[in-house]
């Protein structure tokens, strides 16, 4: 028999968040970010869940575009770091993918190629959070040397904020960006995922929702998005494959990091780091079992986790455990971990089948 742990996808999630984001941002268009592999879920299980009511996918990675135009989208993919080598334009072309464009470096790299036709372009502004882009006091001439380029189609503006999810929110940098675009007439796409639920003054021509989109919170909060629809699109779970029986003192697992007070019945679980849980995991870290929540103890291994069976007498060898998704949003599970359900998700390891449920 297969070790009995599962990523089970629920496809219908997807539609259900697409038009969570419409209500949100109903006069923008939608990109659909699917990088890393579609944060964690596999490109190729649920792109076309998402084609369905998107407009453009985004990414990062060259082959995932490909694979996605091989797959029989025609839609705009937007490859949201750009290229990183010269060579790589000729796929670009070939496969007609708008490209970010975010240092001077990638401008000279189109001018200078053999294109089919001009490429789209989104130009990157460092508005604040200092990672790619250009810096605001170079835009309009950037953009001036863009416009001039038989290479270059439409070009879009571009930005990223950076605490669009804090109280802090996104006053700053929009500020930035209206003194760097003040005299550029051009589209914008500004808004990620928190920016999007939360500060419509970004939503500019195009949107880019992505942890929502798989039911998680931008915040890492699940408190903030409860209230709002959004339905998770994966439910990793197992069963518990083991029982022992403590009495007090006994100690759990690797460092014997926890303790039994007094006889205590726990369970083993077919999950561990290897599989993409974190290892850091306290106890304490919430599991869902039988209809009842509960909790870790000691350290997670490798291959297994030990779980407390006190909330939850019936549980037997073979029981069902939710590791994180409907019943428990994988947000708490990140939270008690000191993370976020981004990293859980996209961490999730090749060796877990993941399957289409209902």
């Amino acid at each position: 028999m297969p070790r009995p742990i599962t990523a089970t996808l629920h496809l219908d999630a997807f539609a259900n968040n697409q038009q969570v984001v419409r209500r949100f941002a109903p006069s923008t268009k939608i990109w659909s970010v699917v990088k890393a592999n579609a944060y964690g879920h596999g490109l190729k299980n649920v792109w076309r869940s998402l084609a369905e009511h998107t407009d453009g996918f985004a990414l990062l990675d060259l082959a995932e575009a490909v694979l996605l135009r091989e797959r029989g989208w025609r839609g705009p993919i937007l490859l949201l770091e750009g290229f990183f080598q010269p060579a790589e334009i000729a796929l670009l072309d070939r496969y007609r993918l708008t490209t970010a464009v975010n240092s001077d470096w990638q401008l000279q790299a189109i001018a200078e190629a053999r294109l089919q036709a001009p490429l789209d372009v989104y130009l990157k502004l460092n508005s604040g959070m200092n990672r790619l882009g250009f810096a605001p006091d170079r835009l309009h001439n950037v953009w001036l040397t863009a416009r001039e380029l038989a290479n270059i189609g439409s070009i879009t503006l571009m930005s990223h904020f950076a605490t669009a999810d804090s109280d802090e929110g996104v006053e700053q940098q929009m500020a930035t960006i209206e003194r760097a675009a003040a005299a550029l007439d051009l589209p914008r796409c500004l808004a990620n995922s928190a920016a999007t639920l939360w500060h419509p003054s970004t939503h500019g021509s195009w949107v880019r929702p992505g942890i929502i989109l798989y039911g998680a919170s931008p915040t890492g909060d699940w408190r903030d998005i409860a209230d709002i629809g959004l339905q998770p699109a994966m439910t990793l779970s197992s069963e518990i494959i083991g029982i022992q029986q403590l009495q007090a003192g006994d100690r759990v697992g690797y460092g014997g990091r926890y303790a039994a007070d007094g006889p205590q019945r726990i369970g083993v679980v077919a999950c561990g780091y290897a599989d993409g849980y974190p290892r850091h995991a306290p106890t304490g870290t919430p599991v869902w079992i039988e209809g009842a929540l509960t909790r870790t103890l000691g350290s997670v291994s490798m291959d297994m986790m030990m779980v407390d069976l006190t909330p939850c007498p019936q549980a037997t060898v073979g029981s069902k455990v939710e590791l994180w998704g409907r019943n428990l949003p994988v947000d708490n599970v990140a939270a008690a971990a000191g993370t976020l359900g981004y990293e859980l998700l996209t961490a999730l390891a090749a060796r877990v089948p993941i399957i289409a449920g209902e």
